[in-house]
C-alpha cells in the first residue's frame, strides 16, 4: 500500500500561506505580482484539461491543488481588502 501523499489534515494551511503573501504585501510586493504567485494562470489550467496523461487520481489532485489556491487567493483578497479599507492606498 502507498502512503498518501496529500494530507488535509491541517485546515488552517490556506490561512497560514495567505497570511505569508499577506506579510510580502505588507513589505510593498506588488499587489499584482502576489496575486500572480498564488493564482493558477488559465493556459496551465487549460493544458492539464486537455493532456490526456492527466486521468483519474493524478486529475483528482490537480482538482484540490486548484481548489486550495483559489482558497489561498480569497484569503489574501479578503486581507488586503479589509487593508486598503482601513488605510486607502495611494
Amino acid at each position: 500500500m502507498t502512503p498518501a501523499i496529500h494530507n488535509d489534515s491541517d485546515p488552517l494551511a490556506p490561512q497560514r500561506e495567505a497570511a505569508f503573501f499577506y506579510g510580502l504585501f505588507l513589505r510593498g510586493h506588488s499587489l499584482e505580482a502576489i496575486r500572480q504567485d498564488i493564482d493558477i494562470p488559465r493556459p496551465v489550467i487549460d493544458k492539464w484539461l486537455r493532456a490526456k496523461d492527466f486521468q483519474g487520481a493524478f486529475r483528482a489532485d490537480l482538482d484540490r491543488v486548484y481548489q486550495y489556491r483559489k482558497r489561498v487567493l480569497a484569503i489574501f483578497d479578503g486581507l488586503v481588502s479589509t487593508e486598503t479599507s482601513r488605510f486607502p492606498i495611494q
